[in-house]
This record gives C-alpha cells, structure tokens and sequence, in this order.
C-alpha cells in the first residue's frame, strides 16, 4: 500500500508524517525505516525507527533510488513500513511521479511493505494515476 501526503513546501507535511511514524512505531510488530534528505528530524523520531539519509548514499536518479529501496527491502524480512520525506528531492523525482509510484507499489505488494511518502506538490499537479494515494492533501 502506498500513502501520499501532498501539500507545497512549508504546509506542514513532514509535521504529520513524523506524527504517523512515531504512532504507527507503538503499534507495528515489525520494523519501520524513516529516509529523509538530512538527519534534521533524527531527535524527533522515535529511537526505534531507524533513520537513513539518503544524500548520503549518492543517489542520482529515480532507477538508482528504487534499486536502493529494494536494497533496503532485502535486507530486513520484517519490514513493515518505510516512510519518505521529501520524496521528490529524495527519489530525483523530475517528471516521472507516475514511473516512481509505480514501481514502489510493485515492491509493496511483491514484499508486503507498505510506503508513507511526503511529496511537495499539490494533488492536483500530480498525474492522475498517482492522485488516487493521496489521503492528506495539506
């Protein structure tokens, strides 16, 4: 399953998805990966969430940062939920939303993995196909 939160920078998207993580963290059997663009958020996570930096790791292109999802994916068997703050920024998302949402919701089914994303745009930029994610537009 995949979760949207849409809204333009500074509307308060990493507020509520920050929020999520640190509830869903109390009630989750399994893990919960938190990727994010710096460490900025680290002291308002929960300890139990581990929290990647993905700049880090030098991804440069959509396909480079889904191999790296998938890298993640194979590497805990009880994953449960990633989250993604600034997703676009994250993910090198440029015109290909549709592309990107598409290929994490083959990875969510194929590894029962479920992606919480924060995505600055509004609903109504994004392609059609991928509005049908968004449950909080802020």
């Amino acid at each position: 399953m995949i979760e949207i939160i849409s809204g333009l920078k500074g509307h308060g998207k990493t507020k509520v998805l920050i929020q999520k993580v640190n509830d869903d963290i109390k009630l989750t059997k399994g893990t919960i990966v938190y990727l994010d663009k710096n460490n900025k958020h680290m002291y308002e996570l929960s300890n139990q969430i581990r929290l990647i930096v993905v700049p880090e790791f030098n991804i440069t292109n959509t396909d480079m940062f889904i191999g790296f999802i998938a890298g993640i994916l194979s590497q805990d068997h009880d994953l449960d939920k990633i989250y993604l703050d600034s997703f676009l920024t994250t993910a090198c998302i440029e015109d290909n939303l549709d592309y990107a949402i598409g290929k994490l919701e083959v990875l969510s089914q194929k590894y029962d993995v479920n992606f919480v994303i924060s995505a600055s745009t509004e609903k109504d930029s994004m392609p059609e196909s991928v509005q049908k994610y968004v449950t909080v537009a802020l």
